[in-house]
Order: structure tokens, then C-alpha cells, then sequence
């Protein structure tokens, strides 16, 4: 649980290998953040990071199977007891092509990107809920504030996901746990490889920093950067006829 100044201690990363998770829990442990528990598929039996002084710990988890979840929750409380901060940063991005030339698989990625977030955010919600106290980060996208034409199985389920974590921070609205919605635009790492950046794109350290600056000031909503909250307040409103010709 949160040290005697208030200070994140425990963190729990579901997608433990993903570049934005992995900067929020470095600069989580410099502030203080002690315990870490690195949550990803085929984790068990791997040696675990050294992220500063913190003491770190491995455990599988696959967000494509969400009658597991309630045990990596319970797994993880075990090993660090209360849970400050939740990150669930798992998903795939894949191609809108692909997607349209194969409904199975656009199926199955809509399983992770948009179930497998609703059923790890109950199942961590009702924990910090029963402790009184914590924060999860969900990692939202600027593609799920207004879906595109080029990619609209992901961000669709970006959508989704945007609703659900706005819903759920309601539903926890007194409980003293809360969730804070973070909509990045483009990000420049490993799931965007090969791609042109879009203008105002991001690096994971930079989404990270936002991240950290949104859990010190209790914010509900974080947008990275932030001058994509006025640009997007333009582009929900532009007529359709334009937006459906917009290539990104």
C-alpha cells in the first residue's frame, strides 16, 4: 500500500513487456514504488528485470483468457499485498487490411484489446475497491474518440475500452479507488515499427511522463500530448463526409 508520505508503493503491470507500461513503473520506482510485479504471457520461470531498487516479481497472465484474471489479481496480492497503481498495457494493433480479409482474426483481436481489458478492469477494481484505496491507469487511445475509416477494428475497440474505463471510474466514484483514462496519439515504439509517425506523435517515455504528472494531480482524463484534447474537440464535430476521408 501507499508509504507513510502518500507515495505509490505497489505497482501491478499487466502486459509487463510493453514499452509505455515499462516507463511508468521505472519512473514509479524512482519516485518510491517498491514492490513490482511484471505480469506477461510465458513470465514464469524468467529472471526478473532490475528496475532500480525495487523488488520485482514474474507471473503469467494472458489477456486472451479472462477466466484466469481473478487469479493473477489474487496472485499478485499475494505477492506484494495491496495494490497502489494497475496498469493494464496489453493489446495488438494489427492491420485494417489483414483485418478486413480475415473477420476471424479482427474478432479475435477485439477479444483482447477490448474484453480482456473489461474483464482484468472488474477484476481489479473490486480488489482496490475492498482495499479503499488505488488507481488504474487504462491506457485508452485518441483512435477510439472518433473511430477512422483506416483503422476501425482497433480503434473501435479503443471505443469501447474509453467507455467501459469512464464507466468504471463512475461506478467507483466514493469508494476511495478510482481510474484515470490516458489517450495518447500516435506512439512511436515497437507496435508502430515501420509506420510514418502521425503529427504529435509521442514516445513511450513521453506518455509515461504524462502518465505521472496525471496520477500526482488526480486527473480523470489525460491526453498525450495535451494539445490533442483541443484538436480533437474540432474533429468530433467535423461532418462526416470529411472525416470518412481522413487517412489516419
Amino acid at each position: 500500500m501507499k508509504n507513510a508520505l502518500g507515495a505509490v508503493d505497489t505497482v501491478l503491470l499487466l502486459g509487463g513487456r510493453s514499452e509505455i507500461g515499462l516507463a511508468i513503473v521505472e519512473r514509479l520506482v524512482r519516485d518510491g514504488a517498491r514492490r513490482v510485479v511484471l505480469a506477461s504471457r510465458d513470465a514464469g520461470g524468467g529472471e526478473p528485470p532490475v528496475i532500480g531498487e525495487a523488488e520485482v516479481h514474474l507471473l503469467d497472465f494472458d489477456a486472451s483468457r479472462p477466466e484466469t484474471h481473478g487469479e493473477v489479481i489474487d496472485a499478485a496480492v499475494k505477492l506484494v499485498g495491496d495494490l497502489d497503481v494497475v496498469i493494464p498495457a496489453f493489446g495488438v494493433l494489427g492491420s485494417q487490411a489483414v483485418y478486413d480479409a480475415d473477420p476471424v482474426a479482427a474478432a479475435e483481436a477485439v477479444a483482447v484489446n477490448y474484453g480482456g481489458h473489461v474483464s482484468i478492469g472488474l477484476h481489479a477494481a473490486r480488489r482496490l475497491r475492498e482495499q479503499g484505496h488505488g488507481t488504474v491507469v487504462v491506457l485508452s487511445s485518441v483512435a477510439g474518440v472518433r473511430v477512422r475509416r483506416a483503422n476501425f477494428v482497433y480503434g473501435s475497440a479503443k471505443a469501447g475500452l474509453d467507455g467501459f474505463a469512464q464507466g468504471l471510474g463512475d461506478a467507483l466514484h466514493g469508494s476511495g479507488a478510482r481510474v484515470m483514462v490516458v489517450r495518447p496519439g500516435f506512439v512511436i515504439g515497437r507496435m508502430t515499427e515501420g509506420m510514418t509517425p502521425a503529427p504529435l506523435s509521442s514516445t513511450p517515455g513521453q506518455v509515461a511522463d504524462a502518465v505521472i504528472a496525471g496520477l500526482r494531480s488526480d486527473a480523470e482524463i489525460v491526453w498525450v500530448p495535451g494539445s490533442l484534447k483541443v484538436m480533437f474537440a474540432v474533429m468530433r464535430v467535423l461532418p462526416r463526409a470529411i472525416w470518412r476521408k481522413m487517412p489516419r
